[in-house]
């Protein structure tokens, strides 16, 4: 399946393609030479707008919970990478302890679940999935929709002191979070040194913050863009932020609107520079925290200065009731995709630094220039039937293998932003 464009393809983004496409082996030898200094993810997921205009990711997932939606076709590169990456951080590693969120009652999620356990199967490693929740207090079967069946076990810690973690006769090599530790890292989690822990706790959202994953990548955008000569603003989402925020206090709206107002300003003389009619936006969301809570849409800074009670209870809280305090605004890339008349966005998931698959959210429910991760939301987990990795020379850079493949590219670069991001974030020893 291809998706439907409602832009004209002429302009920037057939441009920023075509000069992908033509520099294809310097991108690769760039991107190959960053992997030297700068360890990528152990898994990630990017999802990335596509505005006729510019092509930008607009959020990185380091806990990616939608293994299920990709096309089953993928499954041995998801396999072939993740054996990369297991080698990299335990060469010799049998047992591998999975632990997930805690969304018992979320089928789709246990489906990633389920389908990341069986490519981690098929490396080589024994797998078991342990659990968080203090009512698993024994191996619990759960029913899945696909007729698969998930075994959950409670945690424990092991070993001399209780310095490992593990399940009962199950000492594993490695830890695999697909927790992204939302509510803070458990007791559990807590004080493990003598097993590798990935992703590692800091990657998780108590610590986490999308104002410097962005200021990562705005990095990794202007080198590459030197690299390639393209304006980086064409792969680059800007942004500003609000550190001391109170919606329900109404503290911090002054902060809010001068942001908004900036970088307002910058747009509109970029839109100005490239000829782009359309009205520019931003979106306000939580600086910290994922599942598309507290986010907004503003196009004008006067917006923010009269929330109702309904908008401000909507921005105050995220994911495990985390109160919002920090806000990033950043640039509203609208989508011009559309998938079975829904608005769409690609999400590109990657192992180690390869890119695995992908697929499309699909939101019929919201426009062009809203968050797609909302009620209403579908995955077509069969739109990239080609991979992200093969371009073809022979064809226009609007040909699905080509467009695919600057999707790939985006995403790598900001995979590439999430390494430096943790790096940036390692404690100090």
């Amino acid at each position: 399946m291809v998706p439907h464009l409602t832009t004209a393809l002429t302009g920037p983004l057939l441009e920023l393609e075509r000069r992908i496409l033509d520099n294809d082996t310097t991108v690769e030898r760039w991107l190959r030479t960053q992997w030297l200094e700068h360890t990528p993810p152990f898994y990630s997921s990017v999802d990335l707008r596509n505005a006729g205009f510019k092509l930008a990711p607009v959020d990185t997932n380091l806990f990616p919970g939608g293994f299920n939606n990709l096309n089953p076709d993928f499954l041995p590169l998801c396999v072939q990478a993740a054996m990369s990456a297991i080698e990299k951080i335990c060469p010799e590693a049998r047992n591998l302890l999975l632990v997930p969120e805690n969304h018992t009652r979320n089928q789709f999620y246990l489906m990633n679940v389920a389908r990341l356990a069986t490519i981690l199967h098929h490396t080589g490693l024994n797998v078991r999935i342990g659990s968080l929740l203090p009512e698993i207090t024994e191996s619990t079967t759960l029913d899945l929709p696909d007729g698969q069946k998930l075994v959950l076990e409670p945690l424990k810690r092991i070993g001399s002191a209780g310095r490992r973690l593990g399940l009962e006769g199950f000492d594993p090599c490695a830890v695999l979070l697909n927790n992204d530790l939302s509510g803070g890292v458990p007791e559990l989690l807590q004080n493990i040194n003598e097993q590798f822990l990935i992703p590692p706790l800091w990657a998780g959202w108590h610590v986490r913050r999308k104002s410097r994953h962005f200021a990562a990548y705005q990095d990794v955008a202007i080198s590459f863009a030197s690299e390639i000569g393209i304006d980086p603003w064409l792969i680059n989402p800007e942004f500003e932020v609000c550190g001391k925020i109170n919606f329900h206090e109404r503290a911090g709206e002054e902060c809010l609107a001068a942001n908004i107002d900036t970088l307002l300003y910058r747009m509109r003389a970029k839109y100005k520079e490239y000829g782009i009619e359309s009205e520019p936006f931003v979106i306000v969301k939580a600086d910290a925290g994922t599942y598309g809570m507290g986010i907004m849409t503003v196009k004008d800074a006067s917006e923010v200065k009269n929330l109702n009670r309904k908008q401000r209870n909507k921005m105050a809280v995220v994911k495990e009731g985390m109160a919002v305090t920090e806000v990033i605004i950043q640039e509203g890339v609208p989508t011009f995709e559309r998938v079975d008349e829904g608005s769409a966005e690609p999400v590109v998931y990657m192992i180690d630094r390869y890119v695995v698959g992908g697929f499309y959210r699909v939101n019929t429910a919201r426009g062009i220039d809203e968050n797609l991760n909302a009620p209403g939301m579908t995955f077509k987990p069969l739109a990239f039937e080609t991979g992200c990795s093969l371009p073809d020379a022979q064809l226009g850079p609007d040909a699905p293998p080509n467009r695919f493949y600057a999707y790939g590219v985006v995403a790598r670069l900001a995979m590439l932003a999430a390494s430096l991001e943790l790096e940036r974030a390692a404690p100090r020893e």
